[in-house]
């Protein structure tokens, strides 16, 4: 599974609580299930809880982590094309896809208010979003 790798430090950041027996490597997509609360992606249409911008050892007696919430990011895409300057949403395991628009804000699995910055074709890539 790749994690999302920072290109552009992000300045907003949230404090999530999340289950002590998790680990989570930094850059993983976090998925929101409850108020405050993250697990890690694994889903298409999670909701969207932030990129861990610290490591989380498993059993480590720690349940809270920080959460990214903007930045520019280097993503793993589905397999199906998106196109450059439109929003992408959580598609799976710490990938991306293009978002269907409202329902994606609805469910919340659209990455905050972004945009991709490149073209991919069908059959994926690494996308570059930027999340406002």
């Amino acid at each position: 599974m790749a994690v999302a790798t920072c290109i552009q430090t992000p300045t907003r950041f949230q404090r999530r609580t999340i289950a002590d027996a998790t680990a989570v490597p930094i850059g993983t997509i976090m998925k929101l299930i409850d108020a405050n609360t993250v697990v890690v992606s694994a889903a298409d249409n999670d909701p969207f809880g932030g990129i861990a911008w610290e490591e989380k050892t498993a059993s480590d007696g720690l349940t809270e982590m920080t959460c990214a919430m903007n930045g520019r990011w280097s993503c793993t895409s589905t397999a199906a094309a998106i196109t450059a300057g439109g929003s992408v949403a959580i598609g799976g395991a710490n990938a991306v896809r293009a978002s269907v628009g409202s329902n994606d804000v609805v469910s919340g699995a659209q990455l905050g208010s972004n945009r991709i910055l490149n073209t991919l074709d069908a059959g994926g890539g690494t996308a570059i979003v930027e999340i406002d």
